[in-house]
Formats: structure tokens, sequence, C-alpha cells
């Protein structure tokens, strides 16, 4: 997994944002199980404490859980997962209004770019 943390952010809600990422990609499938706290902040290059206060912010999202002695887990609720999507896809829609309209576009030409974006042959977007 990729750690990639910017300035002026707390870490641990990068933490989360990075997780919900892996999660709602299938980095992280339903079910499957993550690696332990120390695990995690070793790779992040995190203080575990850190660690710990993301995941324990996932778990009461509901988006994580923890069986006693196996560990966490990533939740099989669909609900759940589908609500985490819809939040995330509407945080980057506002995030692309809020960019494209510093830049002096109004709302009937960012819906017409990312119309036209869509369109674009794929091998164009690659490039």
């Amino acid at each position: 997994m990729k750690w990639d943390f910017k300035n002026g952010i707390p870490i641990y809600l990068q933490i989360i944002s990075i997780l919900k990422m892996q999660i709602a990609g299938g980095g992280l499938p339903p079910g499957s199980q993550i690696q332990p706290v120390r695990d995690l902040a070793m790779e992040a290059g995190v203080n575990p404490n850190t660690m710990q206060r993301a995941l324990t912010q996932l778990e009461q999202e509901g988006l994580l859980y923890t069986q006693r002695t196996s560990g966490r887990f990533v939740t099989e609720d669909e609900e759940v997962l589908r609500e985490m999507r819809k939040s995330l896809s509407e945080q980057y829609v506002r995030e692309l209004f809020e960019s494209l309209s510093k830049i002096g576009m109004d709302k009937n030409e960012i819906i017409e770019a990312v119309r036209s974006y869509q369109e674009e042959p794929a091998v164009k977007k690659e490039g």
C-alpha cells in the first residue's frame, strides 16, 4: 500500500482516506483481514497510536470490525460500503466543482467538460 502524506492535514485523517480508497477500490475487499496496527504503522512510517486512532474511527464508521482473537476485518455489509462510496463520490465531485469554479468555469461548463472527458477514447485519457 502506498502511504503518501501531505502537510497541513492530520496524518490520521489521511490514513482514514487512504484506507477508504483501498476498500472502495477493492484493494481491501469485503471480509479481508487487515494487518495488525503495529505492522501498518511501521509500513506507513507513523506512530502506532496514530494508526490505532484511524482504525478506531473506521470501526466507528462501520467499515472495519474486530474479531477478538483474529484481528480486524473489512465489513461485508454492502449498505455500509455503498454509503462510503456515495460519500467519497460526493466529496470528489464537490472538490472538482470547487477547483474548476476557481478558474472561472460555471456549472454548465463543468458538466460539459465532464461529459466531454467521459466520451473521449480511453487511449487519449491514459496519455
